[in-house]
C-alpha cells in the first residue's frame, strides 16, 4: 500500500483525503489545529500531525493547506526528495515560485484539477486535432458568488483554472494583452485577455460577485465551434455552419477531476508518468496572473 503525506484537511484537504483512501492510499495528515486533526482521524487518516516537518517519510506528499502557506509548505518538504502535489495556485508570488521551480523542477507539480475534466480534454482533442479548423478564440466563464479564501483575493483562486484550462486546451499559455477589473481597484473579478500574435485570442472572465454561477468554455474555429457549458455536464456540443440547428452532441466520463488527478498522481509514485502540470506549467500560471494584475492595476 502506498504512503502519502497530506498537509491540510479543511474544505478542500478533507475531500482529497477521501479519494486518496478510495485509491488505496495510506495517508498520514499534518493539520496546526486540533479541530482539523480529529476531523482528518474521523475521516481515515493513519497519523495527523501538527507540522510539516512531523510527517513521517512516504513515497509523496499533497499539499492542501492555504495558498499563503504553500511556499514554505513545500520547502520545508523538498529536501525528502518525493513527489510534492500542490494545490493550485503553487503560490501566491512569483518569487516563491521561480526559488521552488529552481529547487526541484521534476519533483513539484501542481494540482491543476481543470487539466483532468473529461470535458476539457475532448475541447484539447478536438482543437489541437484540426476538427475545429483554424483556431480563433477561447472564451471562458468562471462566475459565482463569494470567495471562502480568507488568505488570498478572489481572482488568486478563480483564474488559476481558466489559465491551466488554456495551457491544457492549447499546448501553451500566450502572453496577457489586456486585464479589467469590474472596478477600479477591486479583485472580486477580473476580464483578462491573452494573444500571440499567430494564435487564437482568449478571454477569460472571472468573478466572485456573480449572483448566479456560471462554468463555461467555448472553443472557436473556422469550421465549428465546441462548448463545455457546465462543469457537471456529460457531452460536449459542437455547432458548424449549416448544421440542423441541433448541433453535435459527444458524450464524454462525468468522474471527478479531483479522483482522476490524484489516481494520476497516485499512479506516478508507483513508476508511472508525471502529472500534467510541472514546476514549469506552474511557474508560467504564476507569472501570468501577476502580470495580468499588473495590466488591471492591482498589486501583485
Amino acid at each position: 500500500m502506498i504512503q502519502v503525506g497530506l498537509v491540510g484537511c479543511g474544505r478542500w484537504g478533507r475531500h482529497i483525503l477521501r479519494d486518496l483512501r478510495s485509491l488505496g492510499a495510506e495517508v498520514s495528515v499534518c493539520v496546526p489545529s486540533e479541530e482539523g486533526r480529529a476531523r482528518a482521524r474521523d475521516l481515515g487518516a493513519v497519523s495527523v500531525h501538527a507540522r510539516p516537518e512531523d510527517l513521517p517519510e512516504a513515497a509523496g506528499y499533497v499539499v492542501a493547506s492555504p495558498t499563503v502557506t504553500h511556499a514554505a509548505v513545500v520547502e520545508a518538504l523538498i529536501p525528502r526528495g518525493r513527489p510534492i502535489y500542490v494545490e493550485r495556485p503553487r503560490t501566491g508570488a512569483t518569487a516563491s515560485a521561480e526559488r521552488i521551480l529552481r529547487a526541484a523542477p521534476n519533483q513539484v507539480f501542481c494540482m491543476d484539477k481543470w487539466r483532468w475534466h473529461p470535458g476539457i480534454e475532448m475541447l484539447r482533442d478536438l482543437a489541437r486535432g484540426g476538427a475545429l479548423g483554424e483556431l480563433r478564440a477561447l472564451r471562458s466563464f468562471r462566475l459565482g458568488w463569494g470567495n471562502p479564501h480568507a488568505d488570498v483575493d478572489a481572482i488568486w483562486i478563480l483564474i488559476p483554472h481558466d489559465l491551466s484550462i488554456t495551457l491544457e486546451v492549447l499546448g501553451t499559455l500566450p502572453p496577457a494583452v489586456a486585464a479589467f477589473t469590474a472596478a477600479p481597484g477591486r479583485a472580486d473579478g477580473l476580464l483578462a485577455v491573452l494573444e500571440a500574435p499567430d494564435g487564437p485570442r482568449v478571454t477569460l472572465e472571472v468573478s466572485a460577485e456573480h449572483p448566479v454561477s456560471r462554468r463555461a468554455l467555448t472553443v472557436i474555429g473556422s469550421t465549428g465551434s465546441a462548448q463545455l457549458g457546465d462543469s457537471y455536464d456529460d457531452a460536449v456540443l459542437i455547432r458548424r455552419p449549416g448544421d440542423d440547428g441541433r448541433g453535435e452532441k459527444i458524450q464524454v466520463s462525468t468522474e471527478f477531476p479531483l479522483l482522476r488527478e490524484l489516481r494520476g498522481f497516485m499512479e506516478h509514485l508507483a513508476g508511472g508518468p508525471p502529472p500534467r502540470s510541472s514546476a514549469a506549467d506552474a511557474s508560467e500560471v504564476v507569472r501570468r496572473i501577476a502580470e495580468l494584475r499588473a495590466l488591471a492595476g492591482l498589486p501583485a
